[in-house]
This record gives C-alpha cells, sequence and structure tokens, in this order.
C-alpha cells in the first residue's frame, strides 16, 4: 500500500508541473493592456490610464486597508467597547478636502489632453473622410487623392453556413484594399462626416475616435510618432454590417509618403471640367483660359464643383457650421473684391478649416467662385473668368 501511495503521489505531482508548465507558457503570451501608443495624444491616454488606475489602487488599500484594520482591531472578542459620539469638524474636512485634491489632480491632466485632442489647428495635411455603409472615403485635399477603402477580407473566410469557411488571416476582418497612408511626424486633420448613418473613425493607436454624422463635419487630428500599420474599425453601430468597417493607417516615411502620392496621382482618372446642367449648353468652361463664358454657364457648372468639394463643409445651403465653417450666404468676404476671395480659395487661411484648393482647374475655380458670388443671398453680378484664376496664382 505504502509503494502504490507513493507511485499516486508521484503521478500526480508530474501531472500537477505539467499543468503549472502549460499555464506559464499561456500566460507568457497572454497580455491585457492598452495598445501600445503610436502618437502623442495615444501616449498621453495611455499614461492616462494607468496613472488614474494606481491612484485607485491606492484609494482601495487605504480604504479598505483602514476598514479591515478597524473591524479586527475594534472587534468584539477583543474587548473593545463601543464608542458614542456626533460630528468631528477635522475628519470632515479631511475627507473632504483630500478626495477633492485627488479629483483636481486627475481632472487637471485629463483636461489638458481633451483640450489637445480638440486643437485640430495647423495641420500638414487634411483629409475629409466620408463614411457609408459600409466603406470609408479618403479625399486629401491638398495632394487631390481620392479613394474608397473597403474590406479586402475573402468572404470564403467570413461565410461559413453549414461548413467551415477558410482559415482566417492573420490581419480578419482587419484588412482593406486601399489603406489610408499618411507621412509620419507629420500632423493630420481629419474633417469627417457620414453619407448615411452615424459612423465612428477609430484607430485606438492613434488616440483618435470621432463620429461621422450626416450633415455634420467634425474635426480631429493625429500625428503618427513613426512609419508603422495602424488598425481600427468603426465603432459606431451602423447596421448589418458594421464588423465589416476596418480602417487601416498606412504611415510612411516623408520621402516615401510623397512617392506614394505621386503613383495615385497617377493611377486616378485625368480632372474632367465642370458639366453643364443644360444639354444644348457648352459641357463647362474648358480648357481655353483665354474663352469668355457667360455668368449662367459659369454658376451652372459651380454649383456642381461646390456640391463636390464644398458642401459638406460650408452646406448646400451656404450657411455653414460657424465658427468651425463660416457661412458663405452674406459673407464679407464673398461679397467683397473678387481678388481676395480668389487668393483666399487658392491658397487656404493658415490655423483654421479653409484649406488651399489649388489643385482645382483654372475653369472649375472660375466656376465655383461666380457661383457662390450669385448664389443664395450673394448677388454680385460678377462673372469670374478662368483667365482671373490664371493670373491670380501668379
Amino acid at each position: 500500500m505504502g509503494l502504490d501511495m507513493l507511485r499516486k503521489t508521484f503521478r500526480y505531482a508530474a501531472l500537477a508541473a505539467a499543468a503549472l508548465a502549460m499555464g506559464a507558457t499561456a500566460n507568457a503570451a497572454y497580455d491585457v493592456d492598452i495598445l501600445p501608443p503610436a502618437s502623442p495624444i495615444a501616449q498621453q491616454i495611455y499614461d492616462l490610464h494607468w496613472a488614474i488606475m494606481w491612484i485607485c489602487v491606492g484609494i482601495f488599500v487605504v480604504v479598505f486597508g483602514a476598514m479591515f484594520y478597524s473591524v479586527f482591531k475594534h472587534r468584539k472578542a477583543a474587548g473593545a467597547k463601543a464608542a458614542h459620539f456626533h460630528e468631528n469638524t477635522t475628519i470632515e474636512v479631511i475627507w473632504t478636502v483630500i478626495p477633492f485634491l485627488i479629483l483636481i489632480g486627475m481632472a487637471y491632466p485629463a483636461t489638458k489632453t481633451v483640450l489637445e485632442m480638440k486643437d485640430a489647428s495647423s495641420p500638414d495635411l487634411t483629409v475629409k473622410v466620408t463614411a457609408f455603409q459600409w466603406a470609408w472615403e479618403y479625399d486629401y485635399l491638398q495632394d487631390g487623392v481620392k479613394f474608397t477603402a473597403r474590406l479586402s477580407t475573402p468572404r470564403a473566410q467570413i461565410e461559413e453556413w453549414g461548413k467551415k469557411g477558410q482559415a482566417k488571416g492573420a490581419d480578419y476582418l482587419l484588412e482593406v484594399d486601399n489603406p489610408m497612408v499618411v507621412p509620419a511626424g507629420k500632423k493630420v486633420r481629419l474633417l469627417v462626416t457620414s453619407n448615411d448613418v452615424i459612423h465612428g473613425w477609430y484607430v485606438p493607436q492613434l488616440g483618435i475616435n470621432q463620429y461621422g454624422i450626416p450633415g455634420f463635419v467634425k474635426d480631429a487630428w493625429f500625428t503618427a510618432d513613426k512609419p508603422g500599420v495602424y488598425r481600427g474599425q468603426c465603432s459606431q453601430i451602423c447596421g448589418k454590417e458594421h464588423g465589416y468597417m476596418p480602417i487601416v493607417v498606412v504611415a510612411k516615411a516623408p520621402e516615401e509618403y510623397a512617392a506614394w502620392v505621386k503613383e495615385q496621382k497617377a493611377k486616378m482618372p485625368a480632372a474632367q471640367a465642370p458639366q453643364q446642367v443644360a444639354a444644348a449648353a457648352p459641357a463647362a468652361p474648358a480648357a481655353d483660359p483665354n474663352k469668355k463664358w457667360t455668368a449662367e454657364e459659369l454658376k451652372a457648372a459651380g454649383e456642381k464643383v461646390f456640391a463636390a468639394n464644398c458642401a459638406a463643409c460650408h452646406q448646400a445651403t451656404g450657411k455653414g457650421m460657424p465658427p468651425a465653417f463660416p457661412a458663405l450666404d452674406g459673407s464679407k468676404v464673398v461679397n467683397g473684391p473678387k481678388a481676395a476671395q480668389l487668393a483666399l480659395v487658392l491658397n487656404g487661411k493658415q490655423g483654421t478649416a479653409m484649406a488651399s484648393f489649388a489643385r482645382l482647374s483654372d475653369s472649375e475655380l472660375a466656376s465655383v467662385v461666380t457661383y457662390t458670388r450669385n448664389a443664395w443671398g450673394n448677388k454680385t453680378g460678377e462673372a469670374i473668368q478662368p483667365a482671373e484664376v490664371k493670373a491670380a496664382r501668379k
């Protein structure tokens, strides 16, 4: 019996050792943490998370330590006698002032981070992000690049109707056909909106989660610290394929980004001149910058250019969304000297949401400026010709 018992003991010990070894191996690859931050704001969020967590741990230890000590020290079994007292000004002041100071200590860095998250001024690059069911459209306002990003995970990996699907890829449901590409180390401003329902542009490593709301344009920003690939997803339940709206941001070195822009421009179809609404009218103010077009031709073409490039911020009604996006209807700039408006459209305005639209052709700019100066309540009666835009570029 003694030998059998010894054998069983060794067997159980061996099994226990194997179980511990397996547990140690599993725990070695088991991480519970926020994803590594890859932008200044994400780093602040990460630091705030851990700082506040340790403050909470400290409060827990102090409060429950005092409570357990009091229960143990003053238990009835130890002969403790219950004291009878009412109010203690000193204690009440202490337990009011200390929590107040703790809250201030937590609120100050949190408020500072939130304010920095909202400061999207003076960007190096502005990208308009339009969400729709179920993809993302990226429009690089300065560089003239525009494309749509959709989930690229094969359906054979997703659908398992009555049978097992294909083996899942390494980036299952987190891969797209056209990733957003940005220069590392540069401030990228996003103008986020939606074409249908509320979506959420969320990339945790970049510290950004901005809602896209139909009829509104919300701005946000990020700076990728170093080249890399950063993944996210739509953060708002937007329909039956909400889980199939991944976001992929590829940060490249500035020179690599410039090469990417050049490559994308080569792939894009040639820009077309604005089209005239009436079938019998000329197509639009076209290639010849010296030809004069009628005001009606310019306004009809300019309405389409405005809808494609300006309405997201300034609204189809021209009322804008002040203060970020001022109204054009009744604007002093739009109703003032045309040279000032042309300069603003060509060069943008530093420190504001107004980006340069110099990428548009002379005819497109002439038509959209003519339209804004004669639309809604604006009645300047002026028609801006492509030749004037060409001269203003110099």
